[in-house]
């Protein structure tokens, strides 16, 4: 019952991540595609899980550091699956300064750098309020 609890846990997390992301896109770019709810699910677990796995006493400067990391890296396999594979043209990066493939930019990643510190304090909160998990605290630097 354990692992069934903690697959729900994550799938809600997903869910909510994923979702935020494409309300977001919405926001920001007036449209999305339904790939993004994916993406920015596996965006969200993978910021998420950082406090999860090292330790809360690490700043959250650098947690946000890291959380840039982790979305940018999921970009990155994500556009070259999604954009280059199979073609859908969701975004396209190629007129930005510093691009990897049009599918990633130095921009971009410091705008993931900010979005991170919402999103690891969002999966902290939920995971306290909704799953029980421990109180979120955290070190600014």
């Amino acid at each position: 019952m354990g692992k069934l609890r903690n697959l729900g846990r994550e799938l809600l997390l997903f869910l909510i991540g994923g979702m935020g992301y494409f309300c977001l896109e919405l926001i920001w770019r007036g449209w999305s595609h339904p790939a993004m709810v994916l993406v920015g699910g596996l965006c969200f677990l993978g910021v998420g899980r950082i406090n999860e796995v090292l330790n809360w006493n690490i700043p959250l400067v650098w947690q946000a550091l890291l959380g840039a990391a982790i979305i940018t890296a999921i970009e990155f396999i994500s556009g070259c699956i999604l954009n280059l594979w199979l073609k859908l043209g969701i975004w396209d990066y190629s007129y930005m300064p510093g691009n990897l493939l049009g599918q990633i930019c130095p921009l971009y990643m410091a705008l993931w750098y900010l979005l991170a510190f919402p999103v690891i304090v969002a999966d902290d909160y939920m995971r306290w309020r909704i799953c029980g998990e421990e109180i979120p605290h955290y070190k600014l630097i």
